[in-house]
């Protein structure tokens, strides 16, 4: 009976270390992935190569765990490493990225109302969506003119400093805007740009609700911004569509210019089944 017992015993006991040693393993995994994935996310937030030391000191990682990760990632051209040694964003993530564009059917609509949009107001224009306390441009289609507008596909600035940032979280209870402005409202380069957390909800709620926010010079120099929200059958802004111009353009023939915007928004919410709020 104690012989039996002890055996038993003893296969409950390997049992029990070989689950050990998986949950091991399994954390050692995801500790790897996560890892991966600071990297990853420290450089879409920089918005530029970094060294390897920049990278370490960020994430709070050992040097020589952040160099392991970097040249497994390297290899797997999810990273590119430049001639200088600074690392940077690889090709295979730009892939992934199309493939996930392209299972998107409201990417595809917008971009295509973005693209009518630019030849009927000739002029930039841009969908954008919200990244946290940031917006973030979507898709981008440039003007016929040659003013160029600083802000591509991919950039990443504070929601107070733009017309659709505040579209982007009109929709929202105004104590929750408050306290999201307060926690992420910036000083923009201009030094126009509002920073009062009460100010910018009362505006983006008043934005929100007439489908329409213009800023202008508030994050560049003379660029203006005429943008309108994208809404999804709830009612919340999941997107905008904008025109970005000159600020003369704006003051001397903004009406032309809101109309189209706002005509834009309603045909992707029509096309999108989402024109039932």
């Amino acid at each position: 009976m104690d012989a039996k017992t002890s055996s038993a015993d003893l296969s409950v006991e390997a049992v029990s270390e070989t689950e050990t040693e998986a949950k091991g393993a399994r954390r050692s995994r995801v500790s790897g992935i996560d890892r991966a994935l600071q990297v990853i996310d420290y450089l879409y937030e920089t918005g530029a190569p970094t060294g390897a030391y920049a990278i370490a000191k960020a994430v709070k990682a050992p040097l020589s765990t952040v160099y392991v990760i970097i040249d497994d990632l390297v290899e797997k051209n999810m990273l590119a490493r430049n001639a200088d040694g600074s690392i940077w964003l690889g090709a295979r993530l730009y892939h992934y990225g199309l493939a996930y564009a392209r299972s998107l059917d409201f990417m595809s609509v917008a971009t295509h109302e973005m693209h009518d949009l630019c030849r009927q107001a000739g002029e930039t224009v841009q969908v954008c969506g919200r990244d946290g306390d940031y917006m973030l441009v979507l898709a981008m289609a440039d003007g016929p003119s040659h003013y160029q507008v600083a802000s591509r596909v991919g950039t990443r600035v504070p929601l107070n400093w733009t017309a659709s940032g505040r579209l982007l979280v009109g929709h929202l209870p105004e104590a929750e805007r408050i306290e999201l402005f307060k926690r992420c409202a910036r000083t923009s380069p201009t030094g126009r740009a509002e920073i009062d957390a009460r100010t910018l909800s009362d505006s983006a709620g008043k934005a929100f609700e007439e489908r329409l926010s213009i800023q202008v010079a508030e994050s560049d120099y003379a660029v203006a911004c005429i943008a309108s929200p994208v809404c999804d059958r709830s009612g919340e802004c999941v997107a905008t569509i904008s025109i970005v111009l000159p600020e003369q353009k704006v003051v001397s023939d903004g009406n032309h210019y809101t109309e189209h915007v706002r005509a834009s928004a309603q045909r992707i919410e029509k096309l999108m089944g989402w024109r039932n709020h």
